[in-house]
């Protein structure tokens, strides 16, 4: 390992010196006295540089003392035996404390929850209730829960009728504003909080309302601690402190408060932590139908409370026993950590051997010596560390090739990649009154996703969009396949049309006529085509259409693809699906569909790779997100409303990387 350099002291630099002018001003200061402000700034002055000082000096003193590997070893089993305990009680303490928060506010907010779903249920059985009998069932449902909602108050509303019915009779609980859905939770009438559920049924309307109070509060976990409920910090109006809002004051029928109730508990022990904690809820507005604020429910209580709710424990705690048990641990932990220190350092002299016989390996690769050899002896793992060593030697060569190959396979996948970007289409065909466009993003270098557009004539345009199943160089394989032959029948039914023509009209502008492109007769011969020249696992979805710009009409098949939306004064209409996908049965059979289009209809064609993209919740994007989308921004240029839904997808996701293709058709007509 070489020999330890002796220790020489630093050479006196710019801080030392100036430390040294520091104490001498310091010192005249208070020896001439020179004033209290002069000897404090010269005292800050020489601390600090002090400190700067001391610290350049621990700094070489820890590099000399460690510089042997033995003593860094005895330095590494002191962090490893006393930091990871330390860090260990502290995170107990914190989980502890996290632990009790989150559960209180768990416990609140259960209680909370049922508490509405019960009077909720009050609610929609009074809106049930035929108008004959809606005043004893009115005072059967105040028998049931008066006694543990003090304050509940009902009122029923029959807009047909208009008749308004109260319980308590004298109660003063107006009509809500119409505009309220059903719903259930807390609401603020009359700048006060109260527990409401409001259910609607036909023209009937029940309302259910439970002033919240500070016994209110209190009861929902008893024991708990400290519970308030406060309002949002500002008014949203006007952006002022709220205090018009606040918890409701007793009600008769409610019992006696304990003085010692909505107290903090007072600790168990020194770790036992004061625990402030809350979550927010939405508020409802009474008289604002639509006007939602938040409120804050919150506690404050101690780790010992919660614990003592949770596991409903009984008695006090044995703290002298605890204590004796804690102390007995500490000294088994120190003896421990004593027997490893001592054979951590009696084995050290094994490992700095073995560490120095590495390191001369090592500087003999860094050279380029191959044939280097490390001697070794034993059957430990540091014997097992050598051997590792000089196979490392071995296959550094051959992990050399391997990488020149690897490099090689990546750029013919770059030159795989070129090509199948040659085989979309880079031009975008000029069809009357259609407008279209195109984006096709591969997960990998490669991609399986297929779309496709071609001419037939200057009035009838072909639209394609598939999705093999797979990714990476099987999928694009198949992917141009689907293409070749796709490509093949048009060439084909072109040719046809044209030779038809000719004989039909004595030349290239005679007016024969040739029957119309059967989109199912396609699909079916595609599907018959690959299923007779793929293995069964690979199949594909697949939809083509044809626009006809004389009629006005666009006939499609859709072979188990993805519904394409039609995006039509702001309604989203999905396409038919005609049959299942290809290459997958030679039995399939196919229909086609026809549908209009009309000035500004949006038809939106895309992959799997748009819809069902997860975020880090195991959430799809889903349809019903892009359907919202493109109602939304349906007004703008096709090119950036595909921007806005490719960004929205990639920020739905929250990585840079995708995990399938992407791909996404754009027609509009003008």
């Amino acid at each position: 390992m070489g020999k330890r350099a002796p220790w020489r002291a630093p050479k006196l630099g710019l801080a030392e010196k100036l430390l040294g002018v520091a104490l001498v001003v310091y010192g005249a200061t208070v020896l001439f006295d020179l004033g209290t402000g002069a000897s404090a700034a010269a005292l800050i002055v020489a601390v600090g540089l002090a400190i700067g000082v001391g610290l350049r000096y621990l700094s070489r003193g820890i590099r000399y003392l460690i510089w042997r590997l033995s003593n860094r070893l005895v330095v590494a089993y002191l962090f490893i035996a006393v930091v990871p305990i330390l860090l260990l009680l502290i995170l107990a303490q914190l989980g502890a404390w996290a632990l009790a928060g989150q559960v209180g506010i768990y416990l609140l907010n259960s209680e909370l929850d049922r508490r509405v779903a019960s009077i909720a249920n009050a609610a929609a059985s009074m809106s049930r209730v035929p108008a004959g009998q809606r005043t004893e069932a009115m005072r059967r449902a105040a028998f049931i829960y008066q006694e543990r909602y003090p304050g509940l108050e009902i009122v029923v509303h029959d807009r047909g009728t208009g008749e308004i019915r109260h319980y308590p009779e004298n109660s003063t609980l107006g009509v809500p504003g119409e505009g309220h859905k059903d719903t259930s939770g807390l609401v603020i009438h009359r700048g006060y909080f109260h527990l409401w559920s409001h259910m609607t049924n036909g023209s009937t309307t029940a309302v259910v309302m439970v002033p919240i109070t500070r016994n209110f509060l209190l009861s929902l976990v008893p024991k708990l601690g400290a519970v308030t409920l406060l309002p949002s910090s500002s008014d949203p109006a006007n952006g002022a402190a709220r205090t018009d809002v606040r918890i409701h004051p007793p009600v008769p029928g409610e019992p006696p408060l304990d003085p010692q109730a909505g107290q903090v508990p007072a600790g168990a022990n020194r770790f036992d932590m004061f625990v402030p904690w809350g979550f927010s809820l939405p508020v409802a507005m009474y008289d604002r139908p639509g006007t939602n604020e938040v409120a804050l429910l919150g506690m404050r209580t101690r780790i010992s409370s919660v614990m003592r709710i949770l596991f409903s424990l009984r008695g006090e705690w044995d703290q002298p026993t605890l204590l004796n048990v804690l102390l007995a641990v500490a000294i088994l932990f120190l003896i421990v950590e004593a027997i490893a220190a001592f054979i951590g350092i009696s084995l050290s002299r094994t490992i700095t051997r073995a560490v120095n016989n590495l390191y001369e390996g090592t500087e003999r690769v860094k050279e380029g010596d191959f044939t280097h050899r490390i001697a070794v002896s034993g059957t430990d793992q540091l014997a097992e560390l050598g051997k590792s060593f000089n196979s490392m030697t071995e296959n550094l060569e051959r992990l050399v090739k391997v990488e020149k190959e690897r490099e090689r396979l990546h750029a013919e996948l770059e030159i795989a990649r070129e090509v199948q970007n040659q085989l979309h289409p880079k031009k975008v065909p000029d069809v009357g009154s259609l407008r279209m466009t195109a984006l096709c993003t591969p997960a990998r270098m490669v991609s399986g996703d297929y779309f496709d557009y071609q001419k037939l004539d200057d009035e009838t345009l072909v639209i394609a969009i598939g999705d093999v199943a797979g990714k990476g160089i099987s999928a694009a394989l198949l992917m141009a396949t689907v293409q070749a032959a796709l490509r093949a029948q048009l060439r084909q039914y072109i040719d046809v049309t044209a030779a038809a023509k000719v004989s039909a009209g004595g030349g290239p502008d005679g007016n024969g006529d040739c029957a119309p492109l059967s989109t199912s007769q396609i699909v079916s011969n595609l599907n018959q085509q690959l299923y007779a020249s793929t293995s069964p696992e690979k199949y594909a979805t697949f939809y083509i259409s044809v626009w006809d710009e004389r009629t006005g009409v666009l006939t499609y098949t859709n072979a188990g693809h993805l519904p394409p939306l039609l995006i039509r004064r702001g309604v989203a209409i999905p396409l038919e699906i005609n049959g299942m996908v290809v290459g997958a049965f030679p039995f399939a059979r196919y229909q086609e569909s026809q549908i209009p289009l009309e000035s500004g209809d949006l038809l939106v064609c895309y992959t799997d790779g748009i819809t069902e993209p997860e975020n880090a919740y195991g959430e799809m994007f889903g349809e019903e997100r892009l359907i919202d989308l493109l109602i939304k921004n349906a007004h703008l240029h096709e090119q950036e409303l595909m921007n806005t839904i490719v960004q929205a997808v990639q920020q739905w996701t929250s990585s840079p990387e995708l995990h399938d293709d992407m791909t996404l058709l754009l027609a509009r007509k003008l």
